[in-house]
């Protein structure tokens, strides 16, 4: 009985240290920010879309994990105004693109994790648009409060096929790139 006590002792003491170790920080969403660019044949278009949550998990300095949703409904084009603005935030919410109004939010919860150099990491992580889970790899960099990536997406992947070369090889001029680009820069 008494090594029993003494084992769940140590088990207990065991616990707390792993729980103290990892700690998770929550992203301050209103001050970070994710800039996408969208290339086609003819130019390119810009703009953002907000996180609307996020936390990294932190085992003392080295990042052990992560997990984001983005509020797909706040995507904007940043590079047009007005009626042009409008027309291309409207093709980018419908189903030629991310459906908004079924899938309001994408998420990404990191899976692995590699130290690449001091405070940069190779992340895998599953990233689900519009319902559909891919793996992505890319690297972030960390600092005490601060965390930034900018890496590609193939949004085929995800179903979203609108003037794709690779779909339509007859598409010529009309073509928009499979992969979009993400600027991520997080505060916590």
């Amino acid at each position: 009985m008494k090594n029993l006590k003494s084992i769940a002792l140590a088990l207990v003491v065991v616990l707390s240290t792993v729980s103290i170790s990892a700690q998770t920080k929550k992203v301050d969403a209103a001050n970070s920010s994710i800039s996408w660019v969208g290339k086609k044949v003819t130019g390119q278009h810009n703009g953002t879309v907000n996180l609307k949550s996020g936390t990294l998990v932190f085992k003392g300095k080295k990042l052990a994990g992560g997990t984001f949703v983005v509020d797909m409904t706040s995507l904007t084009a940043t590079d047009l105004q007005g009626e042009y603005q409008g027309k291309l935030n409207g093709h980018l919410k419908s189903e030629d693109f991310f459906g908004t109004e079924k899938f309001p939010t994408a998420t990404l919860v990191f899976k692995k994790i590699a130290v690449k150099a001091p405070n940069v990491y190779t992340v895998t992580g599953d990233l689900t648009i519009k319902g559909i889970t891919n793996p992505i790899t890319f690297d972030l960099a960390t600092t005490k409060n601060t965390a930034a990536t900018t890496f590609k997406v193939d949004r085929t992947k995800y179903d979203i096929k609108y003037n794709s070369a690779s779909i339509f090889s007859s598409i010529g001029d009309k073509a928009i790139s499979d992969d979009f680009e993400l600027a991520v820069a997080l505060k916590f």
